[in-house]
């Protein structure tokens, strides 16, 4: 477990404008509201991701901040989303939690991965639901193959997920609200074909600085100008690295969307006339989350 003095020296060497502090579950570190505190005192944003189960006792401790947001995992509706994490009841926890949050003046965004079998039309629901209960946000992971789980067969494979991406989002109802770079959204439904960028989220874990990426860990360094430098980026990404092969994750692509719109006038027009659609409250904020943070990293 790093401690607060460690998780901030962190975000204070790569510099990120905007810090996901992930787990495990982070609302069981003891000093969970130092870290975030410590981050926000240095100006960044934070995201939280949870499961939402200690969401009840963190509303205590946490503070409401225009620059801090929960980001709380729902994998499907309640029948699917309990089964995914193999324990009865979270779902509904986990919107329980979601309307706490908001009357409590706390942003609340979701991340929902999604494995294969799931259903378009399900999907759907779900973020409508979702939308309409005051979230501000809708992050996707694509689940995909790699080494080590055992269930290989819950994963998408990359086409069957850009059929199902394009799917979900042709028949989403108007207002629903993605927390996404728009060209990435592009990406998951097939229309655009990026390589992956993994330098820019890089991701900090107790072993060090995971190299090369959140999901893949063939080594960790000590610091972050190691990570950066002796990491052989051109090794991996799709075509390089069998690992790589279904992987559509936000964490490799949509720094490489962003990367495109500031080398494209073409594709920052669009990214930006669809950022203009996307309702004015959550604007600002998605635009730090998908524009900023992933071009701290360029070089």
């Amino acid at each position: 477990m790093l401690t607060v003095e460690e998780c901030l020296e962190a975000v204070e060497e790569c510099g990120a404008p905007v810090v996901s502090v992930t787990g495990g579950e982070p609302l069981l570190h003891p000093d969970i509201d130092r870290i975030v505190e410590g981050i926000l005192q240095q100006r960044r944003f934070v995201y939280l991701c949870t499961n939402s189960l200690l969401m009840k006792a963190a509303l205590k401790k946490l503070k409401p901040s225009p620059h801090f947001a929960f980001v709380v995992h729902v994998d499907g509706l309640r029948e699917t989303h309990d089964r995914a994490v193999q324990r009865r009841r979270v779902f509904d926890v986990a919107m329980r939690a979601i309307r706490m949050a908001r009357e409590a003046g706390f942003r609340v965004c979701t991340n929902t991965t999604v494995y294969d079998g799931a259903s378009p039309q399900e999907f759907q629901e779900l973020f409508a639901m979702l939308t309409k209960t005051g979230v501000e946000g809708i992050m996707l992971s694509p689940g995909f193959q790699y080494p080590e789980p055992a269930e290989q067969s819950i994963f998408l494979a990359r086409r069957k997920a850009t059929d199902f991406f394009r799917a979900v989002f042709e028949g989403s109802r108007n207002g629903t609200r993605y927390y996404h770079n728009p060209l990435y959204l592009d990406f998951l439904q097939g229309k655009r074909d990026y390589q992956c960028s993994q330098w820019t989220m890089p991701t900090r874990t107790p072993m060090g600085w995971r190299q090369p990426c959140y999901l893949i860990a063939d080594a960790h360094v000590a610091t972050f100008a190691e990570l950066m430098e002796t990491t052989h980026w051109d090794r991996y990404g799709f075509g390089r690295d069998p690992r790589c092969a279904t992987c559509l994750m936000h964490c490799g692509y949509e720094g490489s969307a962003i990367l495109e719109a500031m080398e494209k006038p073409s594709a920052m027009g669009t990214m930006l006339r669809r950022f203009a659609m996307a309702p004015p409250r959550a604007l600002g904020s998605m635009v730090r989350r998908v524009v900023l943070a992933p071009l701290r990293g360029r070089t």
